[in-house]
């Protein structure tokens, strides 16, 4: 009743769901590097889209009417002579299309301007021209990455002094892990990266990191002193830990992800808030990513790490040297066991027939009973049956009396 009542939750936490993630790593390193060699092939074959905040550029900003798609917006900017490099519909109190080209001379901006307001038939005031420097986007590139070096920097610092430096490396290397995924997915999609997607890859190191301190944590409970015991080896308590915190992880990623979804397919999807899918993006593929590294990737490489290290792979062979011998001895406990019972039950069934078997002799009262069945020497036969015995006593009459007829 008790198992029926347990749920899938509890038998995560008591390690009971079976979940192997430690002795299947292989497995998930062959996914990693599966990924990794996607994301490489596509960074080289497609690259990234980078918006005018990194290359430099114009963009216009047009009025949003009733009578005017976004399609026709970009179409009167490229009838202009621009090339269009993206279009989005911008909300708010003034909606307007944003149309964002490759750079233009001033007097080709202001050509394009006018094509524009002829076409759509809307006033030249009403529309907005900005030029763009790349020197920006190469400004916070170059802000973005001084920010992400002093954060790495920062959490490899922290994790060798909060727990050792096998777990530092195993968190950069997930860590890493995350950003790489991230940049693959904005490659292969093909979507413009901007500031928000810098600042949306700088938001996901945080979250990655908190998920990576509560497996970390877990695991140090399980293994301290582990080497002192012969119960289980260091990556058997690593993968209780995992199985501990995984409920943790998940529960954790999905509250997370509600907003960020409802951002990225709700706003951006549904309602056309283009501005806010660079940001939403990055920030659901970075949660994403960093639920599965923290769990399939640094609790196994810090079980590598640790195994490197002589005095817990001789911990771990003295483990399993001990399990199998008492495995040994059990099933030759219970062998013997089974052989005593065995030999009791045929002793005790050969007992049994020897009883049967026996010769009348040997039974207790049976000269008598003999005695009093045989026939007398001279006595005449009858088909009879004998009298009954009274009182116990042999047949015939007491001497001195007479038989009556």
């Amino acid at each position: 009743m008790s198992e029926k009542r347990h749920g899938l939750a509890h038998r995560l936490y008591m390690g009971q769901a079976g979940l192997n993630v430690v002795g299947r790593r292989k497995v998930f390193y062959l996914v990693t590097l599966v990924i990794l060699v996607l994301g490489l092939a596509s960074f080289f074959i497609r690259g990234f889209h980078l918006g005018i905040d990194f290359r430099g550029g114009e963009q216009f900003q047009i009025p949003k009417t009733s009578s005017v798609s976004l399609e026709d917006a970009k179409k009167a900017v490229t009838d202009g002579g621009a090339v269009v490099i993206t279009g989005q519909s911008v909300g708010g109190t003034h909606p307007t299309y944003l149309i964002k080209t490759e750079p233009l001379s001033e007097g080709a901006a202001v050509k394009v301007k006018e094509t524009i307001s002829s076409d759509l038939k809307i006033p030249a005031n009403q529309i907005s021209e900005n030029s763009v420097s790349g020197a920006w986007g190469a400004q916070i590139t170059q802000k973005a990455g001084i920010a992400l070096l002093v954060f790495l920097a920062l959490v490899v610092v922290y994790l060798i002094f909060r727990f050792e430096w096998r777990m530092a490396v195993a968190a950069f290397a997930s860590i890493i892990h995350d950003l790489f995924v991230a940049a693959a997915v904005y490659s292969i999609v093909g979507w413009e990266v901007t500031p928000n997607t810098v600042i949306g890859l700088l938001t996901i190191l945080g979250f990655s990191l908190y998920d990576l301190v509560v497996v970390f944590d877990k695991v140090h409970e399980n293994t301290r002193g582990i080497t002192a015991s012969s119960r289980m080896t260091y990556g058997e308590a690593t993968n209780l830990a995992i199985n501990q915190t995984l409920m943790r992880s998940i529960n954790t990623t999905v509250i997370s992800l509600l907003p960020v979804a409802g951002l990225l397919f709700i706003g951006a999807g549904l309602l056309g808030a283009g501005t806010l899918k660079d940001l939403g993006l990055v920030l659901f593929v970075g949660m994403l990513s960093g639920t599965y590294s923290s769990i399939f990737l640094a609790a196994p490489i810090l079980v590598d790490l640790k195994m490197r290290d002589s005095k817990y792979r001789a911990h771990a062979a003295r483990v399993l040297a001990r399990r199998a011998a008492g495995d040994t001895g059990g099933r030759r406990r219970r062998a013997d066991k089974v052989a005593d019972k065995a030999t009791a039950d045929g002793e005790s069934s050969a007992d049994e027939s020897a009883s049967g078997e026996g010769t009348a002799e040997d039974k207790p009262g049976a000269d008598r009973v003999l005695a009093g069945s045989a026939p007398r020497p001279g006595a005449r036969p009858t088909n009879r049956p004998a009298a009954r015995k009274r009182s116990g006593r042999g047949g015939g009459s007491r001497p001195g009396t007479k038989r009556k007829s």
